[in-house]
């Protein structure tokens, strides 16, 4: 069967690039290196050969930038579940996570029988200017209704340029009718950092780490002393459910507490690439007690902190295993097309632990009650280590841990255990100590 001229135009682009390339990075190529060349030229052969039979034989026209993306993708998650194809939206929305910020209108949201429901206004807020309230109910966005549409979407038309009106139809509680709200966007900045005194102990609670994480932190710190005062005892920093984000940010996080020596190791493919991040002087606690949470949904960077501070003795973890993500993840931008996020280190604790798919084990081990809700329905520990196609560990690899955290403090095991062991108190409660490797300097 005769070939497509513009396929066979871009195989030959294809193979003409790799062709450069290989003249470029290889001039002095072994046998066994052109053999390799010439496997993958006979795989792009296939592929093109595929790619014309679905592009012409398939029962309905399908889409060509469909049909690419997709066939990148298949290939990086052939890698890992944590590589990966972005497009230029997917792209765009990662960047705004990472930076923290956006044009909006500050509402956390969900979605509730078709329609958008507010869960909170975001304190200072457009949204909590123009009083939304929780439970809310958004039916329509500038007129249009908003069933049918999934929560990605509606969430999407709710965000825009600053300075630019949309009109939501409101449904509220105790009124009759339906209602509308003009709202302005503004700039809406996702606070990682939450704070609050527990009398003479200051609790910080980070739920991310993206741009904004390490300034807040550390106005977090400096509020909590100014409003507690000399009888603060030290700090509990909650990374439960933490899934990660930024690495510089989880060093930055780390060095916080730390006077000196490593904080996290990186390496790739080439052991010569190894990478060491090291403290600088200056602990913004003032070497106040510090006692860090974790769980089955700490993740990432989160790990990371956690085994900076447990490995240099600075902070006491508890909690249960964390989630065991120990891979690196480099963002490669591909022009207007997007970008690939692609695995290329793994990361190591100060001792030289690898975490990938085993996880930071706690010093002191603490489980929290499971509701009967969840015990019937038997959830199952979180872990790296459960992942189809992850990343192989070091050594034996562990299960990860149960994620579930109570909402209602009073009936949170591992904060209150946290709590009294900042202030010098034990309570009955069986522990092990986790086994560290010296830690290098």
């Amino acid at each position: 069967m005769m070939r497509k001229p513009e396929l066979a135009f871009w195989a030959f682009l294809v193979l003409a690039a790799l062709a450069a390339g290989t003249t470029v990075f290889n001039i002095a190529r072994t046998q066994s290196a052109i053999a390799a060349n010439s496997d993958i030229y006979r795989q792009l052969d296939l592929f093109g050969d595929v790619l014309e039979r679905v592009r012409s034989d398939y029962v309905e026209e399908p889409d060509d930038t469909k049909l690419i993306e997709s066939a990148i993708n298949g290939m990086l998650s052939a890698l890992d579940p944590h590589s990966a194809f972005l497009n230029a939206k997917s792209f765009r929305d990662m960047q705004v996570q990472t930076r923290g910020e956006f044009g909006g209108l500050g509402i956390e949201v969900t979605m509730e029988n078709g329609v958008v429901k507010v869960v909170s206004p975001i304190e200072d807020t457009p949204a909590a200017k123009a009083g939304l309230q929780s439970g809310d109910l958004i039916t329509h966005l500038d007129g249009e209704q908003i069933q049918g549409l999934t929560l990605e979407q509606a969430v999407d038309k709710m965000r825009g340029p600053v300075n630019t009106p949309i009109t939501l139809t409101v449904v509220r509680k105790g009124r009759d009718a339906p209602f509308d709200v003009k709202v302005v966007r503004d700039i809406i900045r996702i606070n990682p950092v939450r704070a609050r005194a527990e009398d003479d102990v200051g609790y910080i609670r980070i739920t991310t780490f993206n741009e904004q994480t390490h300034a807040n932190l550390k106005k977090a710190v400096a509020k909590l002393k100014k409003e507690i005062g000399p009888k603060l005892k030290g700090f509990v920093i909650d990374l439960r459910n933490n899934p990660g984000g930024l690495l510089d940010q989880a060093i930055a996080v780390s060095d916080a507490f730390l006077d000196k020596g490593a904080i996290v190791l990186t390496r790739g493919r080439n052991l010569r690439e190894t990478q060491r991040s090291n403290a600088r002087p200056g602990d913004i606690t003032g070497g106040k007690k510090v006692v860090v949470l974790i769980n089955g949904g700490s993740a990432s960077a989160s790990e990371i902190v956690a085994g900076a501070l447990q490995d240099h003795g600075r902070a006491t973890v508890v909690g249960t295993r964390s989630f065991g993500k120990g891979s690196v993840q480099t963002i490669i931008p591909l022009g207007s097309n997007g970008a690939i996020r692609l695995t290329t280190a793994r990361y190591y604790t100060p001792s030289g632990r690898s975490i990938q798919a085993k996880g930071i084990e706690p010093d002191i081990v603490v489980k929290q009650d499971l509701p009967e809700e969840l015990k019937k329905r038997k959830v199952k520990p979180r872990g790296e280590s459960s992942l189809r196609g992850h990343l192989k560990g070091e050594g034996k690899e562990g299960s990860g841990s149960l994620a579930y955290v109570p909402k209602d403090k009073a009936k949170d095991k591992q904060l209150k255990y946290a709590l009294s062991l900042v202030r010098g108190v034990t309570i009955g409660q069986k522990h092990q100590k986790s086994e560290k490797a010296p830690v290098p300097n």
